[in-house]
């Protein structure tokens, strides 16, 4: 493990893939990501949900079959039984899950600064980009009535 004082923030990841979706097309470029050092997988889980509701770990053989055997034996020990049960709660039966917890190198310099004044992360969050979209959406209807209206008070 890093020195923690020179690592940059660490998220993870929860990618749900409904049953038979999970290949390896997305591996390369989780790879780059790697290559290029924009982030550094700390821990990395491969699960499955049962129809019954039990959540297995994917064995290396499963891995390979899949198409992602480069990330067997990627793990750091940060992921445990209690992420397994919880990971369990949000799965739906029959599909299958990537659990990803990352170091985001890009930012250590960054974060090691910040430190060093005293700064420190008091909130965070992803905007998941179906609200995104959705936000923009709203934005561009509210513009279109603007306008709508600039011209109907204006003639």
């Amino acid at each position: 493990m890093p020195d923690l004082d020179e690592m940059g923030p660490v998220d993870y990841l929860c990618i749900e893939f409904p049953h038979g979706s999970l290949t390896g097309k997305a591996l390369p470029l989780l790879l780059d990501l790697v290559d290029q050092q924009t982030i550094r997988i700390l821990d990395l889980l491969f699960v499955r949900k049962a129809t019954d509701g039990s959540v297995v770990a994917l064995d290396g053989t499963e891995l390979e079959v899949a198409g992602l055997g480069a990330f067997h034996g990627a793990a750091s020990g940060i992921l445990g039984g209690d992420d397994l049960r919880e990971i369990g709660t949000v799965l739906a039966p029959g599909a299958a899950a990537v659990v990803l917890v990352y170091e985001n190198t890009w930012a250590a310099p960054l974060a090691r600064t910040l430190r060093e004044v005293g700064a420190q992360l008091v909130a965070g969050g992803r905007i998941p980009i179906q609200h995104l979209l959705a936000a923009l959406d709203e934005t561009e209807a509210d513009h279109q009535r603007d306008e709508q209206s600039t011209i109907t008070s204006g003639s």
